[in-house]
């Protein structure tokens, strides 16, 4: 699908069901149009990631992920070499006296080859040579060290990688680049500097709604403008963890399930575990008042639009 205007983004946005901002939409365009990275960092379960694989299937191209994580390193997310078939092919060799014959380069030329070479994320994303070029998610970034972080600037400044014993790739058309972040540090600047920036914000009311109700069709439009109202409510506790837009789907997808017409205390009581995954948002809840939450929750949709 062609992607010429912010329109065309937003338009092929809904249509996989994805309701973006003007300003996400935006970002996106813009990051195809100039072929930047785009680094979206928000709270967890605003959509970033999904965003990514979205925009794969809307290219018709590969999603590949590079999942980041404390302690990750070059090998883990370039590429390494298949140790284990190295060693068994050199068993070989010297079992049928080949490695005699070969010579000590000869049979190092062997190892060290395409055949044992393993392609991590990033060579994956880089060494494509037909096709439209991949979608390349390096999810969650904040994870990773410093180190990682200015190797991974070094390999989207120039898209290419070179492995001493076979040379260099180089992308032939750069991969759409999507880094995400939920902020539990703050990325470089110089990584800043290299990507376009979007902060992804909780959807707002009507929107959320709009989205319970393309996500979860078999809850009736009260019941989905109920429980993002409660949600709504719920973001404006001081949570340890607000719930996010997965959440949100989840919990009236177990209201549908349950065949829950609209909500009520017990109803909430009962169902609160798949909006919130912590014991002390759960106090804090009900702290606050479990009929105080459902009031706010009829409240928002039964004034709004």
């Amino acid at each position: 699908m062609s992607l010429q205007s912010v329109a065309d983004v937003r338009s092929a946005l809904d249509e996989q069901n994805y309701l973006a901002s003007d300003g996400l939409a935006t970002a996106v365009f813009l990051a195809v149009a100039l072929n930047r990275p785009l680094l979206l960092e928000g709270e967890a379960g605003v959509g970033k990631t999904e965003l990514a694989k979205v925009l794969a299937k809307i290219r018709q191209s590969e999603l590949i992920r590079l999942q980041c994580y404390e302690g990750i390193d070059a090998s883990q997310a370039m590429y390494d070499w298949d140790y284990s078939r190295q060693l068994l092919h050199l068993r070989t060799v010297e079992a049928t006296g080949e490695a005699t014959v070969l010579g000590a380069d000869k049979l190092e030329g062997q190892l060290y080859s395409e055949k044992f070479l393993i392609r991590r994320a990033l060579l994956q994303a880089i060494d494509q040579t037909s096709g439209v070029s991949p979608v390349l998610l390096i999810d969650e970034i904040d994870r990773a060290d410093d180190e990682f972080e200015a190797y991974l600037l070094e390999v989207l400044s120039d898209f290419q990688i070179t492995i001493p014993e076979l040379g260099t790739y180089k992308a032939t058309v750069p991969p759409l680049v999507v880094l995400t972040s939920n902020r539990t540090r703050d990325v470089h600047d110089a990584l800043k500097r290299r990507c376009l920036y979007h902060w992804v914000e909780h959807p707002n009311f009507d929107r959320e709604v709009e989205i319970v109700k393309r996500r979860v069709p078999q809850v009736a439009e009260t019941l989905a403008k109920q429980v993002a109202g409660a949600v709504e409510a719920l973001r404006k506790m001081q949570l340890y963890k607000p719930p996010g837009v997965a959440e949100t789907i989840d919990w009236a997808t177990a209201l549908g399930r349950l065949g829950v017409g609209e909500l009520d205390e017990s109803v909430v009581q009962a169902t609160l575990g798949t909006v919130l995954k912590y014991r002390e948002d759960h106090d804090r809840v009900r702290d606050n008042g479990v009929a105080n939450l459902v009031k706010q929750a009829f409240e928002r949709g039964l004034y709004s639009n």
